[in-house]
């Protein structure tokens, strides 16, 4: 085979695996992803001298309520959605419409982003769970929710046990920490929106009533939609490893090409 059909096959193999390596090696480390909260344990492990941690980060128990329609829900039922969640009651006169109108605004977003193909929204969900359930009943927050225009397949506002939803807002989502606001343990009244990623893990605290707040949360959601798995192949190896009969098709091509086109020896 000539130099030059050589040079050839190896442009054709080694170009695609460059591109592939660099993507994967520099792809992640490009963009700064949100960081994760409360950790549960770090696991320390020694492999051939080396040692390594594993920090096993708290996800966020599943916990059942009420929907606006009168459905029982879980959280269960959400696996593999980046979450956005609120604090409110249907009576308050302060911040509460700000933070459901703001809600909106996120909900009309991921809608653009969806009928734009900018973003897969089946990965997201909003939830708005009730401080005051003994007041917010199922008939009162589903009027709540049609005043304000409310998605219920894309956002949920929750009533149920009182006790089910301040132990999730203090012990799984912790909104009293990390913030500047005081938090009542006996009525949560917040302005902040949290953010848990598709395993359930804190990644996020935004002041829902600040502007610029609530960009980084709309970015922060569309980068934890793309997160993968590092304990998993990327999707990227999986993609380049389905089309390798494409790899070798082009090697054939080339050879075959190189060839017919061989300068003849005299």
């Amino acid at each position: 085979m000539s130099k030059k059909a050589l040079l050839a096959l190896c442009i054709a193999v080694i170009i695609p695996l460059i591109s592939y390596f660099l993507v994967k090696h520099y792809g992640d480390e490009a963009v700064v992803m949100p960081r994760r909260y409360y950790e549960d344990s770090i696991i320390t492990t020694v492999k051939d001298g080396k040692e390594t941690t594993d920090t096993l980060w708290h996800s966020a128990k599943n916990i059942a309520l009420v929907n606006q329609l009168g459905d029982t829900v879980t959280l269960d039922q959400l696996k593999g959605k980046v979450l956005v969640i609120d604090f409110f009651f249907t009576h308050c006169g302060s911040i509460c419409p700000s933070l459901t109108r703001n809600m909106k605004k996120l909900q009309d977003a991921i809608k653009r982003q969806d009928n734009m193909k900018y973003a897969d929204t089946n990965f997201v969900q909003l939830l708005s769970f009730s401080v005051d359930p003994e007041r917010d009943s199922v008939p009162v927050i589903k009027k709540y929710a049609d005043k304000y225009g409310v998605n219920h397949d894309v956002w949920w506002m929750l009533t149920g046990s009182k006790k089910t939803i301040y132990d999730f807002a203090f012990e799984e989502l912790k909104v009293d920490k990390y913030n500047d606001e005081p938090v009542d343990s006996s009525f949560v009244h917040t302005s902040r929106f949290t953010v848990l990623d598709k395993n359930r893990i804190v990644r996020g605290y935004y002041n829902g009533l600040d502007d610029t707040s609530l960009a980084r949360l709309s970015n922060d959601v569309v980068l934890l939609m793309l997160e993968t798995d590092k304990k998993k192949k990327s999707l990227l190896f999986t993609e380049v490893a389905a089309i390798w009969p494409i790899f070798i098709i082009v090697i054939l091509a080339v050879a075959v090409f190189m060839f017919f086109n061989r300068k003849p020896k005299y």
